[in-house]
């Protein structure tokens, strides 16, 4: 347990931010899955038109550096191969 002021309150802090992090975590999760699941589906003009939504959204949690920008780069290639494949 922190012993300081200054050391509980970065613990109070930090307990916050977690919380925030694992939301915008799942929502980068969900975004991915919605296009995973629209390429199963199979309609190309359909799986481009949801990337192309959640595109903004994975960007911008990686921007806010809960993810790292690489793995969402990854993340992004690898779902556009995929729709370039149907």
């Amino acid at each position: 347990m922190a012993n300081s002021a200054q050391a509980r309150k970065r613990a109070r802090q930090a307990v916050k931010q977690r919380s925030h992090n694992m939301s915008l975590r799942s929502t980068l999760r969900t975004a991915i899955k919605k296009v995973r699941k629209a390429i199963g589906a199979g309609d190309k003009s359909v799986a481009q038109n949801v990337f192309k939504e959640s595109q903004s959204v994975i960007d911008s949690i990686a921007d806010k550096k809960v993810v790292h920008k690489n793995s969402v780069a990854r993340y992004k290639s690898r779902l556009s191969a995929a729709i370039k494949a149907l």
